[in-house]
């Protein structure tokens, strides 16, 4: 068994855990209540559905995922919703109050007395599973809980389970929509821990992703259920191979292998079609070749940021659904002519891809349309370094005012911090142009023999 362990911390970790639980229960047939009509061998941890779901001797499904959040309202639309008998009450986590949105409160004061309780039930889970292959973690750097807390734990995670895999999927600040002023100091403060502690981070950004709902599915104000149901479709589709059958699996581990050269240089694009509404689909033919174009489009990425300016170091497509190998080659033979799509010239194959038989579901009453196929890509390119610049600039403009520096040195920081984190970012950036640059050193290096 390939087990794997969900973590989602804040607001937003959560609304996304919410969404993707909604998706997998549906994908397996598993009811609101944790039941499994389709499932008649109860108890026998064969089947692949175990990698994300524990099974009780009464047949009960339970997610192994741990919901943490240090203010309880959030945790509480959980406990009374729709799935509120899905989880096991001990791995829902709401403490009495919240981070403020300032990280050394979730890292350092409110978060210390919580963090303890988080590993105790994450051990409790990992004792659980026969091969516990890693964990995905789900957080937003903006916000108070998402970095601080967040960070906290994956540094604790680093400690207590060493080799696992951890994949972060983080909700970055977006270029022109804010929900809080602090934002910059956040995200550079926790992504220096991201940088450290995580294994791949796949980048989000609600504004990328309004405009893919405002354009592809007609939604004039998107909501962030309508945002959360777009990003559990790629998380599905990333850990479709786990949980079904197909032609070629990727492993967890795999995307490591394949999608990261540089051990800090892991922070990941993710686009996924077709993102299409009912409406219009049935109008569509949507062929192998059509949304593999699709997922290449500098409009698809959930990230706001434009591959055209950076290079392809590496990137995973996982299709599902109606797909043979034979077509996959093809699509992806095509894209290898195109001159827009570049990659850097010391990777020469760049393409790693996954197929599975399992066609996508999609929530009822919901904004996708039901497809035959579909594609995710997760990508590794350069031009991600433009997210961490922009964040830097506006770190920057407020750190040189020391503005709202009082606020997090009050809880405990040293001012320090702020210009470490800041430097290890900066490099990060400088990395980033190093492995875009054409291979001057090798050359140079080259002389000597």
């Amino acid at each position: 068994m390939r087990e794997i362990i969900s973590i989602h911390i804040g607001q937003a970790g959560i609304q996304v855990g919410n969404s993707c639980w909604e998706l997998y229960c549906l994908e397996h047939g598993i009811q609101p209540d944790g039941m499994m009509p389709s499932d008649t061998s109860v108890g026998v941890a064969n089947d692949s559905f175990n990698t994300f779901f524990s099974e009780t001797r009464g047949g009960k499904h339970v997610p192994r995922a741990i919901f943490v959040d240090l203010e309880p309202t959030v945790i509480d639309e959980v406990r009374t919703g729709t799935y509120r008998q899905l989880f096991h009450p001990e791995q829902l986590i709401s403490g009495k109050e919240d981070a403020a949105n300032n990280f050394a409160r979730g890292h350092y004061t409110v978060g210390k007395d919580i963090i303890d309780l988080c590993l105790d039930r994450v051990r409790k889970l990992a004792d659980n599973c026969t091969g516990l292959q890693g964990f995905l973690v789900f957080n937003a750097v903006g916000g108070g809980t998402g970095s601080g807390l967040g960070s906290l734990l994956l540094e604790r995670l680093s400690v207590d389970y060493g080799k696992k895999s951890k994949l972060g999927f983080s909700i970055f600040p977006s270029p022109q929509v804010s929900t809080a002023v602090v934002e910059p100091y956040n995200s550079v403060l926790s992504t220096h821990s991201l940088l450290e502690h995580t294994d791949v981070v796949v980048l989000l950004d609600n504004e990328a992703i309004y405009d893919i709902c405002r354009r592809s599915l007609d939604i004039e104000r998107p909501s962030y259920t309508n945002l959360n149901r777009l990003i559990s479709q790629v998380i599905s589709s990333l850990t479709t191979s786990l949980r079904f059958d197909g032609a070629i699996n990727v492993d967890i581990t795999e995307f490591q292998t394949n999608l990261v050269p540089y051990p800090r240089i892991h922070f990941m694009l993710s686009s996924y079609a077709p993102v299409i509404s009912a409406a219009k689909a049935y109008h569509e033919q949507i062929s192998v070749p059509e949304i593999t174009n699709a997922v290449f489009e500098p409009s698809s990425m959930m990230a706001k940021c434009d591959p055209r300016h950076g290079k392809y170091m590496a990137c995973c497509l996982m299709y599902r659904g109606d797909v043979v190998p034979k077509d996959v080659n093809a699509a992806v033979a095509t894209i290898k002519t195109k001159r827009t799509i570049q990659f850097v010239d010391w990777c020469p194959t760049g393409f790693k891809c996954g197929i599975n038989y399992q066609a996508p579901t999609v929530v009822p009453g919901g904004d996708l349309a039901q497809v035959k196929r579909a594609v995710c890509m997760i990508s590794n390119n350069t031009a991600v370094a433009e997210v961490f610049s922009r964040i830097n600039h506006k770190f920057d403009l407020m750190y040189s005012k020391r503005a709202f520096v009082h606020w997090y040195v009050g809880e405990g920081m040293e001012e320090g911090e702020f210009s470490e984190a800041r430097e290890d970012l900066a490099a990060l950036e400088r990395d980033y142009e190093e492995v875009a640059s054409e291979d001057v050193e090798e050359e140079e290096g080259g002389e000597d023999y």
